[in-house]
């Protein structure tokens, strides 16, 4: 609690007396939203006590708090993995320094691979519900009581009135919204052709690198989440390519657009 306090203290004598209720966690090339923001604060991770520091492209490592779409809302430009180095309670750090600093809605986005052969990239998946088996619990530990309850209820961890609102902003603006499973493989190697096999059996959608740990920290704090995948490429073995970040970025690069208007009229609601 030292450290969550020591943090709140910084970022509050930075921001003063705004008070957002909301965050945003922006993922892979989805940093453009960040350059909707007004009357913005810029910290970045480097300068903030016991913040991760993102070290992957496409990740700029910035905290930013201003106004979108009239609201007061905070964002993180980019975020940390588990794959870096960092373990899952330095990974989600920033989720609990939210929640005491009074948030209330976790948006969270990532770039992510389609497992679901119907999918293409480009298009924008809703997280309706996750797998996560092959990771260690970002809870596991000592709980924190001040936080959440020691055995979490996970049957509603993404909120179905906000996945609703959601996809129907998605469908108006791409005509394809996707709703689908999120699987969190733990990177930072792309899966195998047999685990995405394994995957789709399981029901899987899509997978990807983050966001997960997030969710459940989040859903751990009473955080409301809603959280959504830009499909920025098929997973191995669907295609006959090879799969780069770059491919990703560039997807990514290509729908920036639209996603920024898709979250901006999920704001202003």
């Amino acid at each position: 609690m030292n450290k969550y306090e020591e943090t709140v203290k910084y970022i509050e004598e930075k921001i003063g007396d705004i008070k957002p209720k909301i965050a945003i966690v922006l993922g892979s090339g989805l940093g453009i939203l960040a350059e909707e923001i007004t009357e913005k604060i810029v910290i970045p991770y480097k300068e903030i006590p016991n913040f991760p520091v993102s070290t992957v492209v496409g990740h700029a490592g910035e905290l930013i708090i201003g106004k979108l779409e009239g609201k007061t809302i905070l964002a993180m430009n980019g975020r940390a993995h588990y794959y870096e180095g960092y373990d899952l309670k330095e990974a989600t750090f920033p989720i609990r320094v939210f929640k005491l600093l009074g948030i209330e809605e976790l948006i969270l986005t990532n770039a992510a691979g389609g497992v679901n052969t119907e999918y293409k990239p480009g298009d924008f998946m809703i997280i309706k519900d996750h797998l996560s088996f092959f990771a260690e619990s970002v809870l596991r530990g000592p709980n924190d009581d001040e936080f959440g309850p020691r055995f979490p209820d996970m049957s509603e961890v993404y909120k179905k009135d906000k996945i609703e609102q959601l996809e129907e902003i998605i469908q108006k603006h791409t005509g394809r919204a996707k709703v689908g499973v999120y699987a969190y493989m733990k990177g930072p190697t792309y899966e195998t052709p047999a685990e995405i096999r394994a995957l789709r059996t399981l029901g899987a959608d899509a997978v990807g690198m983050s966001t997960v740990p997030e969710a459940v920290v989040a859903n751990h704090c009473g955080l409301n989440v809603v959280a959504v995948s830009c499909i920025t490429n098929m997973a191995a073995g669907i295609l006959n390519q090879k799969l780069s970040h770059e491919e990703v970025n560039e997807t990514a690069n290509r729908v920036k657009v639209i996603f920024k208007e898709i979250i901006k009229e999920y704001i202003s609601l």
